[in-house]
């Protein structure tokens, strides 16, 4: 439980154990919630400032004097004691304390980016891809295994004979570099060796996400301009569904994942609108890939990983070659994996946690991946102590289910050293390296389509990566002042954007600098899109920065920590959810009625659960229809966990929508008049009582 008061931080009750920290992250930051011109903090006194114009050059022209008559030595000491005092005035003495207690952290990470750098360096210098790298690996270890699961143990010659074979169909079929083949698969060692193959005749994969469906499939596959999908036997249903509403030109390959669905995964292959790919790969040439193929280049596309994918309107991030060194490079450098590691992933592949910060690992440094086809709580330290993992990756959600399991044997009867992620709520994250026996957290921060990546390095509990308070120049990333509301930076009267101070909200930005693997842009396929997360005229005229539309705050050692999201988007099962486009497809089931959707916060649980109020004065909604066709149209991530059915509607001046009132009276029903419904595990909706409601807030009810 935590306590506070509006003096003092927040703290937990009890004290702090002896193992533990105290979170600087739970201290209490207040966010005005006026208009941007009231949020300018107040001026701040000059004193020091002009102090310090004073004593420079009265102290440097000491100092010349000095040096003049009483020789260099003299001089040379006077001029470092003049240094001095001219820092103690500004930044001051505390500025030695904080570059004291920072400057191993971030040596280390200095030394990594370094080491980052030089290996881009290197493929970029001879134009590598993904593809020639992964060969290497297996001409040096072809035995060792790179992918295991509960049902497969694929060595790198398997995992790359595999991916020859793909090479060799799509080419056959007159696939070329440039070209756009999907991919719809579940976690298995084929997933990895099928966007693996089309890589090596220069063929862009969209990673399509398998909970979609409906519009929202076939938006994913539209707007990544595929010219072919390759969907797994279990995702036939699916696909045949929108198979005739795809472009006339879209190929459709099925591929068989289990040997027993040679019968019944039929459907598309007799109507003749699907081509059975299992039987085209068996016959193609495993040794290597055919002479006349195309390859692709350093900088060229690889796949295209699907963001914010609520509602068919997901956007494909761009997601090239040497993106995907400097991704899967930088925390391999920066948290220290070694080659030898053996990594355990419960995440789906098709997103960059999983399927570059994990699997990059196996392809590019030669270590063995373990995946799983759906994540276990129970199953998950089970499977590290069974496979012999060392490094374990999770999100928030995972780590908070994996520490409501019982106790049991595996807590700590395994190897695993390091876990890496998003989202390890600081509230859980003592408790579960304690149980679990875990002496490292790399917790990390970033968008797949971004360029603002940070990491924690040192384990600080809370802490999602760290800006040097040294040398901030060397990785230009920084928090603006901005509209918590809108995420809209503030600007000061040259129309620059302001840096906030210790321990003041802002949005989190990257530089954008052009042909710098790190600092570049790629953004999304869609142009238009991609415009929205650049912000112009930053911190000088004609400079950009990617704005991630994220609030956080650094603290007075540099430190950040992840405070909300700004804006129509919140997070929810570690999934980005646009309120924007729930709304629209919701209006839809609802007969086009007035839709506001928004995020509310659930006690002990990570993230923000959907709520949508619909504004339904003469209930005309049938509440079990429209769960019913909510499950058919949305994600199940983007799904609202409560409907609210409204009795009137607030309109802005610009006849908007209000949204924040709604958001801060969640789902109370002692504070609510209008009907009230939640989400049962089944997807049904029952009402939400007074008595429901207070099992939710005792975590009796889980979503």
């Amino acid at each position: 439980m935590m306590t506070g008061t509006d003096d003092s931080p927040l703290v937990e009750e009890g004290g702090l154990k002896a193992n533990q920290h105290r979170l600087t992250i739970w201290h209490k930051v207040s966010i005005s919630m006026n208009e941007p011109e009231n949020l300018k903090p107040p001026a701040k006194s000059n004193f020091r400032r002009y102090l310090q114009w004073i004593l420079a050059p009265v102290l440097t022209a000491i100092s010349g004097l000095i040096l003049y008559y009483q020789g260099p030595w003299y001089g040379v000491a006077t001029l470092y004691a003049t240094l001095i005092t001219t820092l103690l005035v500004r930044p001051g003495w505390r500025w030695f304390y904080i570059a004291a207690v920072t400057t191993p952290r971030d040596t280390v990470a200095l030394f990594a980016y370094i080491r980052v750098l030089l290996f881009i360096k290197r493929q970029e210098r001879k134009n590598l891809n993904i593809g020639d790298i992964f060969e290497a690996n297996v001409a040096r270890q072809p035995d060792k295994l790179a992918i295991v699961s509960e049902s497969q143990q694929w060595t790198f010659r398997q995992l790359n004979e595999h991916s020859n074979r793909v090479a060799n169909v799509f080419h056959s079929h007159g696939y070329k570099k440039g070209d756009v083949v999907g991919l719809l698969l579940e976690n298995r060692a084929e997933f990895v060796a099928t966007w693996l193959g089309l890589s090596k005749i220069g063929v862009i994969t969209p990673l399509i996400n398998t909970n979609l469906r409906g519009a929202s499939l076939q938006h994913s596959i539209t707007v990544g301009q595929c010219t072919a999908l390759i969907y797994g036997a279990s995702f036939r249903s699916a696909v045949m569904d929108i198979a005739k509403d795809l472009p006339a030109h879209v190929g459709l390959y099925q591929f068989n994942d289990e040997s027993n669905q040679e019968v019944v995964a039929s459907e598309g292959l007799s109507q003749g609108l699907a081509q059975q790919l299992n039987g085209l790969l068996e016959t193609a040439a495993k040794d290597k890939v055919a002479a006349g193929a195309s390859r692709a280049d350093h900088h060229d596309k690889l796949v295209y990983i699907y963001t914010s994918g609520t509602t068919g309107l997901p956007k494909a991030a761009v997601i090239t070659h040497s993106r995907y060194f400097f991704i899967a490079a930088g925390i391999h450098y920066t948290l220290g994996f070694k080659d030898q590691d053996v990594f355990y992933t419960p995440l789906p592949l098709y997103h960059t946690a999983g399927g570059v910060m994990s699997m990059g690992q196996a392809l590019l440094f030669g270590s063995t991946v373990v995946i799983r086809k759906k994540f276990s709580a129970s199953g998950y330290f089970s499977d590290c102590a069974r496979f012999q993992c060392t490094v374990g990756q999770y999100i928030g959600e995972m780590a908070r289910y994996i520490l409501a399991t019982p106790s049991a044997p595996h807590d700590r009867n395994h190897q695993v050293r390091m876990v890496f992620g998003n989202g390890l709520r600081p509230q859980i994250w003592p408790q579960f390296v304690e149980r679990f026996g875990i002496r490292k957290v790399g917790e990390f921060y970033g968008a797949t389509e971004g360029n603002a990546n940070i990491m924690n390095n040192d384990s600080t509990v809370g802490a999602i990566g760290f800006i040097s308070r040294i040398l901030p120049q060397i990785y230009p990333i920084s928090i603006i002042k901005a509209d918590p509301h809108t995420g809209e930076p503030l600007r000061n009267s040259q129309g620059l954007c302001e840096r906030c101070e210790a321990d003041e909200p802002g949005v989190f930005v990257g530089k954008i600098v052009r042909g710098n693997p790190c600092r570049e842009f790629l953004g999304y396929v869609d142009q238009k899109a991609s415009s929205k997360k650049v912000v112009h005229d930053v911190f000088s005229k004609g400079d950009m920065a990617f704005i991630s539309g994220d609030l956080l705050v650094a603290d007075e050692r540099g430190y950040l920590y992840f405070r909300d999201r700004t804006g129509d988007t919140f997070r929810w099962k570690g999934e980005n959810v646009s309120t924007s486009e729930v709304e629209a497809q919701l209006s839809n089931l609802a007969g086009y009625k007035d839709v506001i959707v928004y995020g509310v916060s659930i006690p002990n649980t990570e993230g923000r659960a959907g709520m949508a109020a619909i504004y339904d004065p003469t209930r005309e909604v049938n509440v079990s229809q429209l769960g019913v066709e909510l499950a058919k149209s949305l994600p199940n991530y983007a799904r609202p966990q409560f409907l609210r059915f409204l009795r009137k509607i607030d309109l802005t001046g610009t006849f908007k929508l209000r949204k924040v009132e709604h958001q801060q009276q969640g789902f109370n029903p002692e504070i609510i008049d209008d009907e009230l419904f939640y989400a049962q595990p089944d997807g049904v909706y029952a009402p939400l009582t007074p008595a429901v409601y207070e099992r939710i807030v005792r975590n009796e009810l889980r979503f």
